[in-house]
């Protein structure tokens, strides 16, 4: 007799077909919570440097939340021309904090969110237009920008292990938990069975996060704050308009929107194991604009597809929309429920580290698939390994000072971003080099 249970639960691993919602859930929320504490970070950092109180911080935050399960559900399920189809989740991205801490500084934070809504709509109608620039962003070119996602990830993911950016960086404590929650991941896809093995992240941070209670690590006094329910605030800032602030915004959007290709296409190549379509790169980013744009009128920072996310993607192979739109609701529900949002976020960095350090890596190794499914021709070769040494090397802490001689503008967009400069370089050398250049090569 044929089991329906497990029938269903093959549908896991396919775009499209119902999983049992009850086996569904704890797969969506392993990508709630691998991506969490990072959707929320960046408020922090921007509210604190605009001098935002705390009341409103926190209200901000429930905000963000709010809208990035619904730009998640967006993409999952597309509004017209709006969303990719495909299993991406959205969160508050970190790209743009050096830009936005200026402008919110500098400007003021209403002048910040008016910077993001025309930042969003400049974007989401980039998107709208893709079949007339696509072309440019050749193979080749996505396989280094994916690859510089992979490397750039790498510190994120080894600050995480070791405690975030608090005083207690490295100590004997965070790397004790970050050991122990990959040790737990490890050990979960080695032992568990069936499709079991692709919970080993949600594993990893349940034995991780219990571990830290154990120890005293978890502060859980503010699990009530913010009372029971919390409504999302419309215009809890209103907006102002500068030039400046608005074309400095843009430019980083532009860099925000690179990193979205370069995201999707990994997720694509690492998830489905095929090629990204026109029509999936136009959706992603029209979803990644406009998205962006809704988030400001609600207060707060442009949101983009999550690097964590494809990579656990990449790793778990499980791309079913309807279990990654449970994790999308919940997303909401914390949104909508301050004790439930207090708890997600409570959740220690470190043992999101030992969770999320794996998951970049498979990032990486996408890009270095894409770039071998390219073929090593001499064009190709020129055009990967140069780009990604000026976007590693002029981008290294140590050599940061390259860019010194530039205006504050491109240093702010490219001194410390290794994907936008792989993106610039990879597309200028694919628009230059001759398209023949290895058959006259052989012909010579």
């Amino acid at each position: 007799m044929k089991d329906n249970s497990n029938v269903s639960m093959s549908n896991i691993y396919k775009l499209d077909g119902r999983v049992p919602v009850a086996k569904a859930i704890p797969f969506g929320l392993q990508h709630v919570l691998a991506m969490f504490v990072s959707n929320l970070a960046p408020i922090t950092i921007i509210g604190a440097a605009a001098g935002l109180d705390n009341m409103t911080i926190g209200m901000l935050m429930q905000n963000a939340m709010f809208i990035a399960g619904i730009a998640t559900l967006i993409q999952l399920y597309p509004v017209w021309k709006i969303g990719s189809r495909l299993p991406i989740v959205m969160g508050v991205s970190f790209t743009f904090v050096t830009i936005l801490c200026y402008v919110a500084s500098t400007y003021g934070y209403a002048t910040m969110i008016g910077a993001v809504i025309v930042g969003g709509i400049c974007e989401g109608i980039l998107g709208l237009l893709a079949k007339y620039w696509k072309k440019i962003i050749t193979p080749i070119v996505a396989a280094s920008v994916v690859t510089a996602i992979g490397y750039s990830l790498f510190t994120v993911a080894a600050r995480s292990f070791g405690g975030g950016y608090t005083d207690s960086f490295g100590s004997e404590q965070n790397l004790l938990l970050g050991i122990i929650t990959l040790i737990t991941c490890l050990l979960f896809n080695i032992f568990a069975k069936g499709y079991y093995k692709q919970l080993s992240v949600l594993a990893g941070l349940a034995v991780g996060y219990i571990v830290a209670l154990i120890m005293g690590v978890v502060d859980l006094s503010n699990i009530m704050s913010g009372g029971i329910v919390a409504l999302p605030h419309l215009l809890p800032v209103m907006p102002e308009f500068n030039f400046n602030a608005i074309i400095s915004v843009v430019i980083i959007f532009m860099v925000s929107a690179a990193e979205t290709i370069g995201d999707t296409t990994a997720m694509v190549s690492g998830g489905l194991g095929r090629d990204i379509t026109e029509k999936e790169i136009s959706g992603s980013l029209a979803c990644d604009g406009f998205a962006s744009s809704l988030s400001g009128i609600f207060g707060c920072p442009p949101v983009t597809s999550f690097s964590q996310n494809v990579g656990l993607i990449n790793m778990t192979k499980v791309v079913n929309r309807f279990t990654i739109m449970t994790g999308a609701v919940c997303m909401i529900v914390a949104g909508l429920l301050p004790p439930i949002g207090n708890f997600f976020s409570s959740l220690p960095e470190s043992v999101l580290g030992g969770c999320t350090i794996m998951m970049f890596g498979s990032i990486m190794l996408s890009g270095i698939q894409m770039i071998a499914k390219c073929g090593f021709s001499q064009r190709n070769i020129i055009i990967a390994s140069l780009s990604l040494a000026m976007g590693i090397g002029f981008t290294s802490a140590s050599e940061m000072a390259i860019w010194n001689i530039f205006p504050q503008l491109v240093r702010d967009v490219f001194s410390a971003n290794p994907v936008a400069v792989v993106f610039v370089v990879s597309i200028v050398l694919s628009l230059v080099l001759p398209k023949d250049m290895d058959i006259k090569q052989i012909e010579n």
